[in-house]
C-alpha cells in the first residue's frame, strides 16, 4: 500500500478539492461577523459605554457640583441613600408597570386571538388598528387621555350616572389615571407578540383535542395558551420594562403623590442637576428589571427566550 493509500486510509480523503471547499466556508465565516460589526458598534457607543459611564456617574461625589465639579469618590452609600429616600416611588412605579401588564395581557390576548384565528378577511385591517396609535406622538395620545378622563368629560359623567363614581370623585390626577395611560400606550407592545404566536399555532391541534372530547376551555389550557406562551413573555416583558421607567403618564395623568421613579430621575437629573443620586437611581431601577426580567424568563420555562 502507498503512503497516500495509507494517509487516506487513516486520516480521511485526501482529495484536493475539500481545499477549495474550505475557503468559501472561511470567506462566509468572516462575511458573518462583518454583517454583526455595524451592531456591535452601534450597542458598543451607545449602550455599553453610556451604561459604564452612568455607573460611574453614581460614584462620584454627591456633595459635589457643576460649579465645584464632581470627585470619584466612589460613593457606594448614595445607593443606600436612594434606596431610603425614594423607596415610594421605586414601588409605585413596579406596581403600576404591574397593574399595566396585567391589563394589557387581559386585553390583548382575546384581541390577539381575534385576530389570529377569528378575523378572516377582516385580520389585516385590525392589525393596522392595532398599530394606527403609534402613527401619533406618545405625549398626544397621554394628552388625549387627560380629556377624555376630566372631570366633565363623557366617562366621568357616565360613571356618575351609572352611580359608579361619586358626585364629587374623579379619575383625572389618580393611580386610575396613570396605570390606564400606561395601558393604552403600551397595549400593541403586547397585542403583537401575542398576535404572532397564535398565527403559528396549527389548528389541526385543536380540532384533534376536541376529536379526544376536550371542551373549549380544556383545548385553550392545554394546547392554545402553551403554544402561544412565547408571545405571551414577549408581550409582558416589552409592556412592563418602558412601563417601569416611563414618567410621561404620571407627569400629565397623576399628580406628585402618583409619581414614579422616572419622574424623580427626570427632576434630579434636570432640575436639581444631582447627577450622582440620578444616575444612582437610574441604575437601581435597571438592575431591579433585570433581575425581574431574569427571574420571570426562568419560572415561564420559554425555550425561545431563555
Amino acid at each position: 500500500m502507498s503512503v497516500a493509500q495509507a494517509g487516506a486510509t487513516v486520516g480521511g480523503s485526501l482529495d484536493p478539492r475539500d481545499g477549495d471547499r474550505e475557503e468559501p466556508r472561511r470567506r462566509s465565516s468572516r462575511a458573518g461577523y462583518l454583517l454583526l460589526l455595524p451592531g456591535m458598534l452601534w450597542l458598543l457607543l451607545f449602550f455599553a459605554v453610556p451604561t459604564v459611564q452612568l455607573l460611574a456617574t453614581s460614584l462620584y461625589d454627591p456633595n459635589g457640583s457643576l460649579d465645584t465639579g464632581y470627585a470619584m469618590t466612589w460613593s457606594f452609600g448614595t445607593y443606600l441613600d436612594v434606596l431610603s429616600q425614594y423607596r415610594d416611588p421605586f414601588l409605585r412605579s413596579l406596581y403600576y408597570a404591574l397593574s399595566a401588564t396585567v391589563l394589557a395581557l387581559l386585553l390583548g390576548y382575546p384581541l390577539a386571538y381575534a385576530i389570529a384565528v377569528k378575523a378572516g378577511r377582516w385580520k389585516n385591517l385590525m392589525l393596522v388598528m392595532v398599530i394606527a396609535p403609534f402613527f401619533t406622538s406618545f405625549l398626544v395620545r397621554t394628552l388625549a387621555w387627560k380629556s377624555i378622563l376630566a372631570d366633565n368629560g363623557f366617562v366621568v359623567s357616565s360613571l356618575q350616572f351609572l352611580h359608579l363614581l361619586g358626585p364629587d370623585s374623579r379619575l383625572l390626577a389618580t393611580s386610575v389615571a396613570v396605570v390606564t395611560g400606561l395601558t393604552y400606550n403600551f397595549l400593541p407592545f403586547m397585542v403583537l407578540p401575542i398576535y404572532a404566536s397564535l398565527e403559528k399555532i396549527d389548528l389541526r391541534l385543536v380540532e384533534a383535542g376536541k376529536d379526544l372530547y376536550a371542551d373549549g376551555v380544556t383545548s385553550f389550557r392545554k394546547i392554545t395558551l402553551p403554544l402561544s406562551m412565547p408571545g405571551v413573555v414577549a408581550g409582558t416583558l416589552l409592556t412592563f420594562i418602558p412601563a417601569a421607567g416611563d414618567y410621561i403618564n404620571a407627569q400629565l395623568l397623576g399628580t406628585p403623590r402618583q409619581y414614579m421613579i422616572g419622574n424623580v430621575i427626570d427632576n434630579t437629573f434636570l432640575v436639581q442637576l444631582n447627577y450622582p443620586v440620578a444616575a444612582a437611581c437610574s441604575v437601581v431601577l435597571m438592575a431591579a428589571i433585570v433581575v425581574m426580567v431574569l427571574v420571570y424568563v426562568r419560572r415561564a420555562g420559554t425555550e425561545e427566550l431563555v
